[in-house]
């Protein structure tokens, strides 16, 4: 996982994220312990449909319900959004896990990158 430096303005994508599978129940935890504590407690993700295989409507993590949508749209890269009641809203770009690591590295350093570069 790569996130952007914070700044002034909000961003459209604020990070990477390159999970090893397309499991969601699998990877979701694993993303969610990695989040800077800042974030406070994601209580909603929705990701993009198409990138997943199948997931409940909520799962229990770290001892907390965090409920899982998932988005229709086809266009556009994937993303998976995070929602911390009272703190903020994160999209991150999801990096296929199939991906290279040279790729998956190009790609997550420049959704990471400072808003100005």
């Amino acid at each position: 996982m790569r996130l952007a430096p914070r700044g002034a303005l909000p961003r459209r994508i604020d990070g990477a994220w390159w999970p090893h599978t397309r499991d969601l129940v699998a990877e979701l935890p694993l993303l969610l312990a990695a989040l800077p504590r800042t974030w406070g407690q994601i209580a909603r993700v929705t990701v993009s449909g198409a990138t997943w295989s199948s997931s409940p409507r909520r799962m229990l993590v770290a001892n907390h319900v965090v409920r899982l949508g998932r988005s229709t749209t086809h266009h556009g890269p994937p993303t998976i959004c995070l929602l911390a009641p009272g703190q903020g809203r994160w999209d991150l770009l999801v990096v296929p896990p199939e991906t290279t690591e040279a790729d998956a590295e190009l790609l997550m350093a420049a959704a990471a990158a400072p808003a100005s570069a």
